[in-house]
């Protein structure tokens, strides 16, 4: 052990050396290590190889430098850091990557394209067979978190990822881009939580013609962007779980119809499958054209004409869903469950079904209420159009305006069972050219109730069907 007389002269000499250290540095002018910054090597602060983060400087070349230098673990103290060009996260270059702040630092985009684009080499499934020995030991879970990205350009990007495996995205917070995670070509294994996507021009989260599966979102503010919240485009899409996450009015009524939740396999001979949309607040807004809160096109671009053109097994289960013009329009899906939502507002439809098969809707509730948001009544009828082998159980509607609460038209094969069609106007169940189907135990209402003429099920041509109160 030092003695203290000792101890005390080491101190003194230390001491002497590190104000010699920070006189140096402040009469060349510049310092290269700021010594209240952590030093352990095991993160590496952007403001060491010159990052100023005073929202005004063009930080690009610093960072990038900070990229070059140290490669893979950046890390952002509290500050505004200006770019002008994408940062490259090249994993097969860097290694194992990852990008993080303390929630009190941002990135401005102000160019084109992403903020940070992060690259890996796994075009694989992820099957353990079929991996690249350097995915595992020098690719595996990029991070990205506690970080804010701001964009000052109308092309600005938020997070772009291509050929990554395990990519985590978590507290992170994008406002003011195009889209704000946009993935590309082939990615697997994607985890998105705890984020805020917030108010940008673009998407929020876009699967863009990606081929994908395995991706986790929860636990999220998806909000505000006019394109659409979560999307899926073309690509081969797989094993979507969205959990936990508040999606809200992300449409704008300048903009092409999109929805909350979109999944369009129009582009794809493989589309969009296995999707679970469960314990969410999806909701508004009834002033964007067609808006929906959960919108699935389920053909894919060879068209409709046999039952492998039908992308769907989706789950969409526990949801409020609202304020829309549609609240739930499935085309053309196989192999949709519905149950344990509490739907309302729809003020063209609660449910737009066409060209779908395999569809269960089990006990849900479709509610018309004229007090909230508008004073407005709305429509809130579903209409289920050319689908099969769908089956209704347990189903209340409340409350449809100027239509029928159900209406089925040139569909087979479709069992309506227990369910409550209340306050409709003129008719409770319509089934136009329906046949080989089955209505049974059902209660329907009136709106009014003195309507003479009020038919709570009315059946025009079809043939095959068996129909009891």
């Amino acid at each position: 052990m030092m003695k203290s007389g000792k101890r005390r002269k080491f101190l003194a000499v230390a001491a002497a050396t590190l104000a010699s250290f920070a006189g140096a540095q402040q009469l060349f002018g510049k310092s290269t290590v700021d010594l209240s910054s952590n030093l352990n090597g095991e993160e590496i602060n952007v403001k060491h190889f010159g990052a100023k983060g005073d929202g005004k400087t063009d930080d690009t070349a610093a960072i990038q430098k900070a990229v070059a230098t140290s490669g893979n673990r950046l890390f952002f103290p509290k500050g505004h850091y200006k770019i002008s060009k994408t940062i490259l996260i090249d994993l097969a270059k860097m290694g194992y990557a990852s990008i993080r702040g303390n929630g009190d630092a941002q990135v401005i985009m102000a160019g084109a394209g992403p903020a940070f684009k992060i690259a890996g080499t796994h075009f694989g499934s992820a099957d353990p067979e079929g991996f690249d020995k350097k995915v595992w030991s020098s690719e595996r879970m990029p991070l990205v978190e506690g970080l804010s990205i701001e964009g000052q350009h109308k092309a600005a990007v938020g997070i772009e990822a291509i050929g990554t495996m395990q990519l985590t995205i978590t507290r992170v917070q994008v406002r003011h881009t195009l889209h704000a995670i946009h993935l590309r070509e082939n990615n697997r294994n994607l985890i998105i939580a705890d984020c805020h996507l917030y108010e940008n021009h673009g998407i929020g989260i876009f699967y863009d013609g990606v081929n994908l599966h395995q991706s986790n979102i929860t636990g999220s503010h998806i909000s505000y962007n006019k394109e659409g919240g979560i999307v899926t485009k073309g690509g081969n899409i797989r094993n979507i779980h969205i959990t936990g996450c508040d999606i809200e009015s992300n449409m704008g009524s300048d903009k092409a119809p999109t929805a909350n939740v979109l999944i369009d396999c129009s582009g794809s001979a493989v589309g969009t499958a296995e999707v679970a949309i469960t314990g969410c607040t999806i909701q508004h807004n009834r002033n964007a054209p067609n808006s929906a809160n959960i919108r699935i096109i389920g053909k894919d671009q060879s068209g409709i004409g046999s039952e492998k053109e039908r992308w769907g097994n989706v789950a969409i289960t526990g949801n409020v869903l609202s304020d829309v013009m549609v609240n739930i329009d499935l085309q053309y899906c196989r192999g949709v469950v519905v149950t344990g939502n509490t739907i309302w507002q729809g003020y063209d439809y609660g449910l737009l079904m066409e060209g779908c098969s395999n569809v269960v809707f089990g006990s849900n509730l479709f509610d018309a209420n004229a007090n909230y948001p508008s004073g407005t009544l709305p429509s809130n009828k579903l209409l289920v159009t050319n689908s099969e082998d769908c089956t209704f159980s347990g189903v209340q509607i409340y409350g449809s305006k100027d239509s029928p609460g159900l209406v089925v038209r040139d569909s087979k094969r479709i069992n309506i069972g227990n369910c409550s069609l209340l306050s409709c106007e003129k008719v409770g169940l319509l089934l136009d050219n329906v046949t080989d189907s089955k209505v049974s135990g059902c209660m329907i209402t009136a709106l009014n109730p003195d309507d003479s003429s009020f038919e709570p099920i009315q059946s025009i041509g079809g043939h095959g069907n068996k129909i009891t109160e």
